[in-house]
């Protein structure tokens, strides 16, 4: 009888998940707006979930590759950074393909490539093994973010665009918890286990992703009906706002080279400032991601488990963070505010310095929850809006390129991140949880930079949306 009742209790338990877990995606398909649209957005989110998976992992995973390869701190910085400078450089290429190729085979070609290299990481034997192994995969991942953001152009309506980053950026973060909290407990048992997790999905991913439909350049999907003007080149155009001459665009931007459209992207003053806000918040979130683990377990006296957990709830702030960020701006520049997506990032930014402070002075981990809960939603609001705001920019027909230039010099900072970070906890600081803390406050300075730079560009995007409309134009 008894254990009837428990298999009838254990049933209804499984039950009562299989309920909630379809109202939920019946739910996020009516928010999204029909099913092909929530699979697209469910499939782009995964490929950012993955990328965002391995690279907590090996954060997550740091104690134990320290004991086994018998490395350092720095040992474990440079893996990763050296993984994301191969990503830099790799970015550009994969950029120019985006605007040339079709991209959803391009991305799921390099998906595949992902899985090879993950179960490569988990077969070598030595750091040195391990490290050429990182290289080539940071190569390959740096597919998605160019190709993300040119289908994101096409796929979505120019009005909804920070919304529906909110949720492909959702993965991003949804992929970090994975890494930290379930193939990082995986790992204190086999770090080779936990990148054979990883890598078993990847194939699965690839093969979706290669069934996705190709939009058409330069729009947006069919049934987000025709293309018009973006609310932002509407309200620049209500308020008589000139572009710039010098930067017009005439003719197909597809026959502009590299070079070529290397300059053009970085003479858009917005695109710089949004550049260089994007490239500091991920730097600060590298270095997060590659010592976190560890600086939460010594700073709060707590065991890795736990520390796991901890991640995962303050996951969950960033997660509502990223969805509130990019449906805020959204709205906002709907009801006529033109900066409303660089302003909701700009302050999100600066909400995120001033939270942090005290979560990295306190040793007690109930005190410092509620402060890194909040700055982990600001941290995270702030890049829905921004990412729209670079499509808002930019012409279509260059999203890939100008994808592949942010991602290179954003990626430069990621992978300098976790090198300073360990650099700076090792041999300036005196290293343990004293040299770890103090880096982390070292570390706001760059967070704040990014705040900076985004109340600089509440000047420029006006007149910058207002260009890149007139270059549109006379690219058709």
């Amino acid at each position: 009888m008894t254990n009837e009742r428990s298999r009838s209790a254990g049933a209804a338990v499984a039950g009562a998940i299989a309920r909630l877990g379809r109202a939920g995606g019946r739910a996020l398909t009516n928010t999204i707006g029909g099913a092909e649209r929530t699979r697209i957005v469910v499939l782009l989110a995964s490929v950012l979930a993955l990328s965002s998976a391995d690279a907590s992992t090996v954060g997550a995973s740091a104690i134990h590759l320290r004991a086994s390869l018998h490395i350092t701190n720095t040992d474990i910085g440079l893996l990763v950074s050296v993984t994301s400078l191969v990503a830099a450089v790799a970015s550009l290429p994969f950029g120019v393909l985006a605007d040339r190729v079709r991209r959803t085979w391009l991305l799921g070609a390099a998906i595949v490539l992902w899985g090879v290299a993950m179960i490569w990481s988990a077969t070598v034997p030595t750091f040195g093994q391990l490290l050429v192994a990182r290289l080539f995969l940071g190569a390959v991942t740096a597919a998605a973010g160019p190709v993300v953001a040119s289908l994101v152009g096409d796929y979505f309506h120019p009005s909804e665009r920070g919304r529906i980053y909110g949720f492909i950026l959702a993965g991003e973060l949804l992929g970090a918890g994975i890494g930290f909290g379930v193939t990082g407990d995986i790992a204190a048992l086999s770090w080779r286990a936990a990148f054979v997790i990883l890598a078993l999905p990847a194939f699965v991913l690839a093969w979706f992703v290669f069934h996705m439909p190709e939009p058409k350049r330069g729009g947006v999907a069919e049934e987000a009906g025709p293309m018009e003007p973006t609310d932002a080149q509407r309200l620049a155009r209500e308020r008589g706002l000139e572009p710039d001459p010098e930067l017009i665009l005439r003719g197909d931007p597809r026959r502009l080279g590299l070079i070529a459209a290397t300059r053009h992207i970085l003479r858009v003053r917005t695109n710089i400032v949004l550049i260089a806000a994007s490239a500091l918040g991920y730097y600060f979130l590298a270095g997060v991601q590659t010592f976190g683990v560890e600086f939460v377990t010594q700073q709060y006296r707590i065991d890795q488990a736990l520390a796991n957990l901890l991640l995962l709830v303050i996951g969950g702030g960033a997660i509502v963070g990223v969805l509130a960020g990019g449906t805020l701006g959204d709205s906002l520049l709907r009801r006529g505010h033109l900066n409303a997506r660089i302003l909701v990032s700009a302050i999100a930014a600066t909400a995120c310095v001033v939270l942090f402070l005290p979560a990295t002075l306190t040793r007690s981990a109930m005190t410092a929850l509620p402060y890194l809960v909040f700055a982990a939603l600001a941290l995270a609001a702030q890049n829905p809006p921004l990412d729209a705001a670079r499509l808002d920019v930019m012409v279509p027909l260059l999203w890939g390129r100008a994808e592949g230039v942010r991602t290179l010099l954003r990626t430069l900072a990621m992978a300098l991140a976790p090198l300073i970070f360990g650099l700076l906890s090792d041999h300036v600081f005196g290293g343990g949880r004293v040299g770890l803390q103090r880096t982390f406050l070292l570390m706001l300075i760059p967070l704040a930079g990014s705040a900076y730079f985004l109340f600089r560009g509440l000047r420029t995007y006006p007149r910058d949306v207002a260009t890149a409309a007139a270059g549109t134009r006379s690219s058709d």
